[in-house]
């Protein structure tokens, strides 16, 4: 099943270096999610090929204006190219604020419902859920309310493959065999689990921007196959990065190893870097599996079997 992050913004608060602040299109099969949604979004949704029709589910992690000022712009192209379907947006409550005022002050009349989901603050909450995924805020720590997310992929139950079936089971043996046991029976004979199609480890993604580094974000993003965590500074502006509620690249790359997840995805640079590789240099003596978020690069989160 396909799970895959595209990064469409990669910078802080200032377009520069051809660099766009933070957006990021996430679709797990079918479903196609948007995390932030900064100035510029549908444009860069355009330029690397997805479609913003397919959006359903958009998550606004707060409201510093380089992660939500591309909203109503993308709000607006959707009514004028007449969709139907509801849309789901998921942020704090000032959002909902903001929209209701520009909607009445410019007489927009959508074609399609909208529906706000507020994120309350210092809570972990499960904001949405599917037959396959569901995904989960935490709190991150920033200079106003601050939310990560992470998409837990559901546990997919074993199939039967009839055509190997060459005996009847019993529901207990059924059981015991989509759990990935084998079965003895009394008469010595063993059922094996390649009656049942493999067992896939579920898969995570964590998407933690604009915070300080902070360890109480470890029982959320743990073990997670794929992490993007911001580095706006590198180490040297270590006391910066404190005051301004935001992390280096040395710091992520800590949180990653600690975390113990596979892939670490940095992102959200500030405009005093054009070379972006000390961001890697800083990052990878810490953990080698470090990656740069650059615009339209796609990062595929395989399945594995155990």
């Amino acid at each position: 099943m396909t799970f895959e992050v595209t990064i469409l913004g990669s910078t802080a608060a200032v377009p520069l270096y051809n660099r766009h602040p933070t957006a990021q299109f996430v679709q797990y099969e079918n479903t196609c999610l948007l995390f932030d949604c900064a100035e510029a979004t549908q444009i860069q949704i355009l330029k690397y090929k997805k479609k913003a029709s397919k959006i359903d589910h958009i998550f606004i992690s707060h409201l510093h204006g380089d992660h939500y000022f591309g909203l109503l712009g993308l709000l607006s192209s959707l009514s004028l190219q007449k969709r139907t379907d509801i849309l789901h947006i998921y942020a704090h409550a000032g959002l909902a604020e903001i929209l209701t005022v520009t909607f009445r002050h410019s007489h927009m009349n959508f074609t399609y419902p909208l529906e706000f989901h507020e994120i309350v603050p210092e809570t972990e909450q499960v904001l949405f859920e599917n037959d396959q995924i569901l995904v989960r805020a935490f709190p991150l720590r920033h200079r106003i309310a601050c939310h990560g997310f992470v998409v837990e992929e559901k546990q997919r139950q074993r199939k039967l493959i009839k055509e190997k079936m060459l005996v009847d089971f019993t529901i207990p043996e059924i059981l015991a065999l989509k759990n990935g046991e084998n079965v003895l029976r009394e008469d010595g004979t063993v059922l094996s689990v390649e009656y049942f199609t493999q067992h896939f480890e579920p898969r995570r993604y964590a998407f933690c921007t604009d915070t300080v580094y902070t360890e109480s974000i470890l029982p959320y993003i743990s073990h997670a196959n794929l992490l993007y965590h911001e580095a706006t500074f590198l180490d040297d502006m270590t006391d910066y990065a404190l005051m301004t509620g935001h992390s280096t690249a040395r710091q992520a790359a800590e949180i990653a190893k600690k975390a113990q997840v596979k892939r670490l995805i940095l992102g959200h640079f500030s405009i005093r870097y054009l070379n972006l590789e000390p961001f890697l240099s800083e990052a990878r003596p810490i953990f080698p599996e470090t990656y740069l978020a650059s615009e339209g690069l796609s990062f595929e989160i395989k399945p594995s079997v155990w």
